[in-house]
């Protein structure tokens, strides 16, 4: 059991933190005390585990995925997999783009099967895993840039809704991205499924080739990154109105043939401002100021 993990409450007492390496986990619970409190255990007792385990297979889940490729022998290892399978022809893609997901998905799976409750979310860096008993519900904030948090609109989330899981992606994040959009935020069944499909949606809003946007190699940023000499963005110089549409559509566009495959269910894509919203959940997006919609 690892020794490095941290695990601490929030300033409201009601909110727990667990962090452990690159995972940063806010958790929080719903329900009578004793089951909030045999839920934090579990949560906490489960946490403690996951970086070693995912830290044994490591070398695998930073390769491309393929179709019938190896598979990890960890139950969050294989939810990465699963995740990222899906994308593997149609695009360059690791399992490593939903490990924030799956690492949700297995704390709160780990909460819900050790207490009653009517509501529990555990958010991963911004990457959600939810819980809804029947007649619950969630509001949910989309963050506009993770550099300098800000909300530029809402998601409602009921139990009759089959949305569980919350993602988010864009060139500002604390992951790479081959793209330019300042946040694509998922809405899907599953964490890990978002998770996957935010990062494939954030890397199609591009302008390939813009002299206004700087790239650079992920090896040279970080030496074991899974993306290898792949260029990622790490600034985005003036774009003009049509430049931004013309990325934004090239999101949509990839969007729609996952919401096609059954793979997501809404999306809300930002960039400079301007945001696109599809899906068949759009109507459950709101945003905080009169930009444009898309329904798919």
């Amino acid at each position: 059991m690892t020794t490095r993990a941290q695990i601490r409450w929030l300033e409201d007492g009601r909110r727990l933190h667990l962090h452990d390496g690159p995972i940063d986990l806010i958790i929080e619970a719903f329900g009578k005390t004793r089951e909030i409190d045999a839920a934090y255990r579990a949560a906490t007792g489960r946490f403690v585990q996951v970086l070693d385990e995912l830290c044994r297979e490591l070398v695998l889940l930073r390769q491309p995925a393929r179709t019938n490729g190896p598979l990890p022998s960890g139950v969050v290892a294989r939810r990465m997999v699963t995740a990222v399978t899906p994308y593997c022809e149609r695009t360059f893609i690791t399992p490593m783009a939903a490990v924030a997901g799956a690492v949700a998905e297995e704390v709160l799976g780990t909460m819900t099967a050790a207490a009653m409750l009517s509501r529990a979310y555990v958010n991963n860096g911004g990457d959600i895993a939810l819980y809804l008993a029947p007649g619950e519900h969630f509001v949910a904030g989309m963050v506009e840039r993770p550099d300098r948090p800000s909300l530029f609109g809402t998601a409602t989330l009921d139990s009759a809704q089959p949305v569980r899981g919350i993602a988010t992606s864009g060139w500002r994040g604390p992951s790479f991205s081959l793209g330019i959009a300042d946040a694509v935020t998922v809405l899907a069944d599953r964490a890990a499924t978002a998770d996957a499909a935010a990062t494939v949606i954030a890397n199609a809003v591009d302008l390939p080739g813009h002299p206004s946007i700087v790239r650079v190699p992920a090896r040279t940023l970080v030496p074991d990154s899974d993306l290898g000499d792949r260029l990622v963005t790490q600034g985005v110089g003036e774009l003009t109105s049509a430049e931004t549409a013309a990325a934004l559509d090239a999101g949509v566009a990839t969007t729609h043939s996952l919401l096609a495959d059954g793979l997501i269910r809404s999306v809300a894509l930002r960039m400079r401002e301007d945001t696109r919203v599809v899906g068949s959940g759009s109507a459950f997006i709101a945003l905080t100021d009169n930009r444009s919609f898309v329904h798919a």
